[in-house]
């Protein structure tokens, strides 16, 4: 059987390699902003479409695949960092290995858990969770959540870029910081070819909402403040559907008052006896 050479998605070069830009990179692999987020986070909204969404579906899954090569151009960025490393521990005992690569601002667990090698991983060595994925089965609140995920990307990514000076990794992370331009595009213009982007979800009848706060800002101040004119305080609301108005103070009035507890849960206060 034979077996096609393995191609990165984008060239990875590094000309001088760093284990602590290794341990950095990590973010972007495992982390709340990393690729392994945004690649899952369109594959489980992908799975949760219809037929009739064929579209959409289709522009998850690509981007998900593409995103999966993100992945693998950074940990061959992670491993090409850290085994072309002058500081790399190749002789040393594994206590002592361990102890360099702490001194050096590397994740110890790069070497005695992954021999050199990018993990699953964030920056500080915390594993990936399903908890930063974002995947609700409504389409227009997704893709919400798509422009932010990359947005918060592309910020991780710029600010890596500043941090090194390699010239590889900066070509590397710019093919990125271009990628996620392109990623926030395309979702806002998938927003806006819904007939109803907003609010979500549009299907729900706006007749049932209290209409006497549904385009209000409500002032949370102390003091009671006029209206400061701002554009989500007064004219048209971008749904096209209602005007916004101002509320200098919250429409409750009520005392936060909780009812007596359960017996079975011993809470109740004890008797004092005030006059000793």
């Amino acid at each position: 059987m034979f077996f096609h050479e393995p191609e990165l998605q984008y060239e990875v070069t590094v000309e001088d390699p760093d284990p602590h830009f290794a341990k950095l990179l990590q973010q972007a692999i495992g982390g709340q902003e990393g690729e392994m987020r945004v690649a899952l986070q369109y594959m489980f909204q992908a799975w949760s479409l219809p037929e009739e969404y064929e579209a959409y579906r289709n522009l998850l899954m690509e981007t998900a695949t593409e995103e999966i090569g993100h992945i693998e151009m950074l940990a061959s960025a992670v491993t090409k960092n850290l085994r072309g490393s002058p500081k790399e521990m190749r002789e040393e005992t594994e206590e002592t290995a361990a102890a360099a690569a702490a001194m050096t601002g590397q994740n110890p667990r790069q070497f005695l858990s992954a021999g050199l090698s990018a993990m699953p991983v964030d920056s500080n060595g915390v594993p990936f969770t399903g908890g930063y994925v974002v995947a609700s089965g409504n389409l227009a609140g997704d893709l919400y959540a798509n422009v932010m995920a990359e947005a918060t990307g592309r910020t991780l990514a710029t600010r890596l870029w500043e941090y090194t000076d390699d010239p590889g990794m900066k070509d590397m992370l710019s093919y990125l910081i271009a990628r996620d331009t392109m990623h926030q595009n395309q979702w806002l213009e998938a927003l806006q070819s819904l007939d109803d982007p907003v609010p979500v979800p549009a299907s729900f009848p706006q007749e049932e909402e209290n209409q006497d706060v549904n385009y209000t800002f409500i002032s949370t101040r102390r003091e009671e403040q006029p209206d400061p004119g701002y554009p989500w305080t007064q004219g048209e609301a971008p749904d096209g559907k209602g005007r916004f108005s101002y509320l200098p103070e919250q429409p409750g009035d009520g005392e936060v008052v909780a009812p007596p507890p359960d017996p079975s849960t011993f809470d109740e206060p004890n008797d004092t006896d005030e006059s000793d």
